[in-house]
């Protein structure tokens, strides 16, 4: 690749910049390397950099330019994030802390060794050290944690022309300010004048006149899955926070409740095997090897369970062989039509649609779906059992197995999630476990106990 190729057109996809990106690497070319990286985005920095191993992550963060840094720091996973500021000094830490967005802040220092928090509180203003101090007083996962208490609001009694002096006195807003939000003079919260409104109206009318009462404001405590979900139903691009008496103290923009989304995503999906969103895919060998043993052991511990249930019936399985054989198919069923129940519960959990003024109806429902899928393929799997094995009696036997399995199924797959919300356990993290427990342990009791009562 040639040092004056336009190198812009190789961010168009990460898997082609990860490997002109080796290509360079190879061949020694740091100069190209470094015009590789200065050319993309600080988040498909933060790609590229997730998508090295540890030796090459490092050789490719010593090309970010000084001023990228803390964006490039802030889009990268928390474990990633911590390998690269082992690598940094203070100074640099604290540098690269220059001009983030409060909230962004807060949320970089929490992961920040003391000593070099107090460096980089210790370098803002009076007013910057109070605003951080308030959002660091509130949980992370809270609307208050989420906010950045940097805002722009201005009474209902002035006009809109002094709105807009008033703006240009300021000088540079945020990008992301789509509005101006409107208090009376104790600072609470009574609308906003959104931006499309102010240019386009009389410059003479009056804000009381022109702003939205309509938009709402964001209870601090609120949670940040609830902001979310309160984002995406009314179409917002941000929104005031307020406190417990209706005050005005920040606001939460469309950008925060991406990455809420997004880490809610990795979260739900990551959760299901056991992992975290926040684990660096390249960590060492026994550090990734630690993490999943945990879940492998939990794992372990079910399948002893099972297998328990199963010796239960040796004397049944030695007499009648063709039982062991068909176990298998009576546990699998049973765990596909629980996962589904499960998966379709913990999502409606998280975007807020099952409540308990319906989780009765979505209860008969699931029941009745797997009472229908029961009979259908124990049908199904009866006639394949006698055309395989020849014996009526034993298809019979695994056909109620299977409907009593998907019943149980439905059920637990109903229930597990609701059961670990109230005990305050992520289902997306521990469902699964426990759902493939109950319904291979009951699969393996109704078929091995039909099969004791009726075949010897």
């Amino acid at each position: 690749m040639a040092d004056g190729q336009n190198i812009s057109e190789t961010a168009t996809g990460g898997q082609l910049t990860l490997g002109r990106l080796r290509d360079a690497a190879q061949r020694g070319t740091l100069r190209q390397m470094g015009s590789l990286v200065r050319s993309l985005h600080p988040a498909e920095i933060a790609d590229l950099l997730e998508s090295l191993p540890p030796t090459e992550r490092l050789l490719v963060w010593d090309l970010v330019e000084d001023d990228d840094e803390g964006d490039v720091l802030l889009e990268l996973n928390e474990e990633v994030r911590a390998r690269l500021i082992d690598a940094m000094d203070d100074a640099e830490v604290v540098a690269a802390t220059e001009g983030m967005d409060l909230d962004d802040l807060a949320d970089f220092v929490a992961e920040l060794p003391e000593a070099v928090t107090q460096q980089v509180i210790r370098s803002l203003s009076d007013q910057d050290k109070v605003r951080l101090e308030s959002v660091l007083a509130y949980p992370e996962d809270s609307a208050g944690g989420l906010m950045d208490p940097n805002t722009i609001s201005v009474r209902p009694d002035v006009s809109l022309e002094v709105v807009l002096r008033y703006l240009r006195v300021l000088g540079e807003i945020s990008d992301k300010t789509d509005a101006v939000f409107v208090v009376d003079r104790k600072g609470k919260y009574l609308g906003a004048l959104h931006l499309a409104r102010l240019v386009s109206r009389d410059p003479a009318a009056s804000v009381a006149g022109t702003m939205d009462t309509e938009t709402i404001s964001i209870p601090f405590d609120e949670s940040a899955e609830d902001v979310a979900r309160e984002f995406r139903n009314r179409d917002l691009v941000s929104a005031p926070v307020v406190d417990a008496e209706g005050l005005l103290i920040g606001q939460i923009t469309i950008d925060d409740v991406v990455d809420v989304i997004e880490e809610r995503a990795d979260h739900d999906i990551l959760s299901m095997a056991g992992l975290d969103e926040d684990d660096d895919m390249f960590a060492p060998v026994v550090i990734s090897a630690r993490r999943r043993a945990i879940w492998l052991g939990v794992n372990l511990a079910t399948a002893f369970l099972a297998a328990a249930v199963v010796s239960i019936f040796e004397d049944t399985l030695e007499k009648v062989v063709v039982l062991a054989v068909l176990m298998p198919v009576v546990a699998s069923m049973g765990g596909i039509a629980g996962s589904q129940t499960l998966t379709l519960m913990i999502r409606g959990l998280a975007m807020g649609r099952v409540q308990d003024s319906n989780a009765r109806w979505l209860m008969i429902k699931e029941v009745a779906v797997g009472l229908l899928n029961g009979v259908v393929w124990a049908v199904v799997v009866a006639i394949v059992t006698m055309a395989f094995f020849g014996t009526w009696q034993v298809g019979a036997i695994i056909a109620a197995a299977i409907t009593i399995n998907l019943l149980v199924a439905a059920l637990a797959g109903f229930a597990i999630p609701l059961v670990m919300r109230r005990l305050n356990i992520d289902p997306a993290l521990a469902g699964s476990v426990v759902l493939t427990t109950v319904t291979d342990v009951v699969g393996f009791i109704a078929f091995l106990g039909l099969g004791a009562l009726f075949l010897t």
